[in-house]
């Protein structure tokens, strides 16, 4: 094997690996995206109590704690968007890099 071979052979293999990544993330955000809709729909319900009872504080309490936590898995979605970019910013560089040995 020449070396412009093994060369080659790490930059795929070093692509797969990223490749693996992207989708590693990519599941990470689906998670994400699953956890705030079950976040969303306690908002939801905990609206429709206090349109019921609004003098419950409780309710108005519960549904502030459940907003923070919306918010801060929004944070977590734009932050798992980034990586997803950046990831997927290190796939395409290989491919580059893996035309280039191929003269292409």
């Amino acid at each position: 094997m020449t070396a412009q071979d093994q060369t080659a052979l790490d930059l795929t293999r070093r692509r797969v690996e990223g490749v693996a990544a992207v989708s590693a993330l990519t599941a990470k955000a689906l998670k994400l995206t699953q956890a705030l809709s079950g976040i969303e729909m306690d908002i939801l319900r905990l609206e429709l109590a206090i349109g019921r009872d609004p003098a419950d504080r409780q309710l108005v309490q519960e549904l502030h704690d459940v907003e923070k936590s919306a918010e801060t898995m929004r944070e977590a979605q734009a932050d798992c968007a980034e990586e997803i970019a950046a990831a997927e910013e290190d796939v395409a560089a290989l491919d580059r890099l893996i035309a280039a040995t191929k003269g292409g």
